[in-house]
């Protein structure tokens, strides 16, 4: 719960790798750092959550997130057409969007930047320091972070 309102704090995790979505879920249930967390594995996925089409249109299955963790290699639509997408709609530009990703790529940086990333990280290779990092990640943009009504 976010502590004022009571209304449970949501991410949107878009990432296509199993084993790095189950160690940033994990990690961020462990620090408590969200109430819940929904994952999906491509960014057409991503896009039907955040605009509650397709299988998210009914039901009440995708809440508005509170951040969206977005990696840039996904399958059917990539994570730079996903940040386009939800920065350009007047109703989620204002959802926080982390780009998590291994590319340390400069063009991938400045690229996500031109489109409007909150912050670029990439995903540190061990894991000590990658909880670390979600713990960290989590409580700035969930906690410490103001963020318009």
């Amino acid at each position: 719960m976010d502590g004022i309102t009571g209304v449970p704090l949501v991410i949107l995790l878009v990432e296509d790798n199993y084993d790095h979505a189950e160690l940033v879920m994990r990690s961020m249930r462990d620090q408590r750092v969200a109430n819940v967390i929904y994952h999906v594995d491509d960014g057409q996925e991503a896009i039907d959550f955040l605009f509650h089409q397709g299988k998210y249109s009914t039901g009440g299955n995708s809440p508005r997130p509170n951040l969206i963790l977005l990696d840039l290699r996904l399958p059917r639509v990539d994570g730079l057409e996903v940040l386009r997408t939800v920065k350009e709609s007047p109703d989620l530009r204002r959802i926080p969007v982390v780009i998590l990703t291994s590319s340390d790529t400069e063009s991938d940086v400045a690229r996500s930047y031109d489109f409007h990333a909150n912050s670029y990280v990439v995903k540190p290779l061990d894991f000590k320091t990658f909880t670390h990092l979600m713990k960290d990640l989590g409580f700035y943009w969930l906690g410490w972070n103001t963020k318009p009504i």
